[in-house]
């Protein structure tokens, strides 16, 4: 199976201020990786690195093959959405509008969105059951809301490779289990998914891989049984953790 994106001997981090080193990753369609880690880990840093929002320190990324550095901008967009943490609209766009511009990559610079664009963007709105939102001015809309529309705005990009930072941040229960369910949707249709949480229960509901990152570099890359053990959570997070099993699951239960 091809591989859509590729981290070799990857070096990220800032200027005067190296976050990780040495790391190596493959995702191959149908892959869902959860990077997880403590706040200041590099999990951000880690994402901007591998779409070439930041410079690699060291090593390289490719995407379909191809490496990243080579890319302009919009080839990277046609390979690669992105939902960064946190996202704050700063105009009053529609939901509707703002899942619409999810198509810039594939509009010529004076060209208007055409039928096709339209559908993609009906498309994942209806995915992510925002129906609802779709006239609603995404500069009102709780934070929740608001991911929700995000996450759609990447999906109708068309990208086979999303990028998902933290993108259950601020959702209640029931939106979280609509994103996770979502993501699992899409690897079996084939996309590649990475996402970053502080939940990592989460990884064994929707990944297939997991890798747990802490100040310095990847701590741990595997299956999630292999990397999420109470163990590895006390390295990375300084607590005590228990995995138990209920039914055919697997839960993380601090000890308080």
């Amino acid at each position: 199976m091809a591989v859509m994106l590729e981290a070799r001997g990857l070096g990220y981090g800032y200027p005067q201020r190296p976050v990780g080193r040495d790391l190596d990753l493959a995702l191959a369609a149908g892959d869902v990786l959860c990077v997880l880690g403590p706040n200041g880990g590099g999990k951000t840093t880690l994402f901007r690195t591998l779409l070439g929002l930041l410079p690699p320190q060291a090593g390289a990324v490719l995407l379909d093959g191809q490496a990243l550095a080579a890319m302009t901008r919009g080839e990277v967009a046609r390979r690669a959405g992105y939902v960064p943490q946190g996202h704050a609209p700063q105009f009053a766009f529609t939901v509707r509008e703002a899942v619409l511009m999810g198509r810039t990559s594939h509009i010529g610079l004076f060209a208007a969105p055409g039928a096709a664009d339209r559908d993609a963007a009906e498309r994942a709105i209806r995915a992510l059951g925002i129906g609802e939102l779709a006239e609603r001015v995404v500069t009102e809309l709780s934070g929740g809301e608001r991911q929700l529309a995000m996450i759609a705005r990447a999906l109708a990009q068309g990208a086979r490779l999303l990028v998902l930072d933290e993108p259950t941040a601020s959702l209640d229960f029931g939106n979280q289990v609509r994103v996770l369910r979502e993501i699992r949707r899409l690897a079996a249709e084939g996309y590649a998914v990475v996402f970053s949480t502080h939940d990592p229960g989460q990884a064994f509901l929707a990944a297939s891989r997991v890798l747990l990152l802490a100040p310095g570099g990847a701590l741990r890359q595997g299956a999630p049984p292999e990397v999420i053990t109470p163990e590895n959570l006390r390295t990375a997070y300084g607590v005590e953790v228990r995995v138990a099993a209920v039914g055919d699951m697997r839960v993380c239960l601090p000890a308080l």
